[in-house]
């Protein structure tokens, strides 16, 4: 199947890199307009060279910033469609070691972003009158306990509940707009890669540690960019207000409390 998002007008926050360039990458193909939405430029502009699409340097965590952007998107391609609410960041640390500045830093990425970008998208999308989607970005984190990573956690629960919230407002509503969250598990970006270290240093150095069992492997961007497709498309016309978890069994998996 080819065109599967053929005419849908596509922001794709944090895209330059990561999850996100793998979304633009398989939006684009699949004949959409994206809009590729993040601040690390020399990345996001060539990215857009390179699939065809449009490149605008944002800082996601203030509001007005995201009433200019749909205002301008609006303006130039007539409509919005899809909203990826992809952005974000994990820094390490617990409940207790966790400073006040992390805390609202990572917050303000992943939560205030996502709360911006659906208040002010659903209106665009409303006016549109034909079938649109906001795709929020959360985390297994956001599901199970993950004690290391404290703030993102927080923030990727809140992304969770935030857009079951949102997505029975627009259907009690009568709008043609769904909101999924997907919870991605270890999916190797370079994000990850970066904090990996960290958090496994963390870990080795905490007694309580007991090595996870084995049978799972790291995912790859695109393993999360065809779900993004998918919920982007109208192929998934009837799902709303889910929460699609892709993490090769992680969250699944028995546990064991000593």
């Amino acid at each position: 199947m080819t065109g599967r998002v053929k005419g849908k007008v596509c922001i794709v926050t944090g895209g330059a890199m990561g999850l996100g360039e793998a979304d633009c990458r398989l939006l684009a193909r699949e004949g959409g307009k994206v809009i590729i939405v993040d601040i690390a430029d020399e990345a996001g502009e060539a990215l857009a060279a390179d699939i065809g699409a449009e490149y605008y340097h944002m800082d996601v965590t203030a509001e007005a910033p995201w009433i200019e952007l749909i205002d301008y998107v609006v303006g130039k391609y007539g409509k919005l469609n899809v909203l990826v609410n992809n952005a974000g960041i994990v820094i390490p640390g617990n409940v207790e070691t966790c400073t006040e500045e992390e805390w609202r830093k990572t917050k303000a990425v992943s939560e205030d972003a996502t709360f911006f970008g659906m208040k002010h998208a659903i209106p665009a999308m409303r006016n549109s009158d034909e079938m649109c989607s906001i795709i929020n970005m959360s985390s297994t984190a956001g599901i199970v306990g993950v004690p290391y990573v404290f703030a993102y956690a927080a923030a990727k629960g809140a992304v969770r509940l935030m857009s079951k919230a949102a997505a029975v407002h627009c259907a009690q509503n009568g709008d043609k707009i769904r909101v999924n969250s997907i919870h991605p598990g270890g999916i190797v970006t370079p994000m990850t890669t970066n904090i990996g270290p960290v958090v496994q240093a963390a870990l080795d150095a905490d007694e309580r540690f007991k090595p996870p069992i084995t049978g799972t492997t790291p995912g790859e961007p695109q393993d999360i960019g065809y779900m993004v497709l998918y919920l982007a498309s109208d192929e998934s016309k009837y799902t709303n207000g889910a929460e699609m978890v892709v993490d090769n069994t992680v969250t699944s998996m028995e546990g064991v409390v000593p």
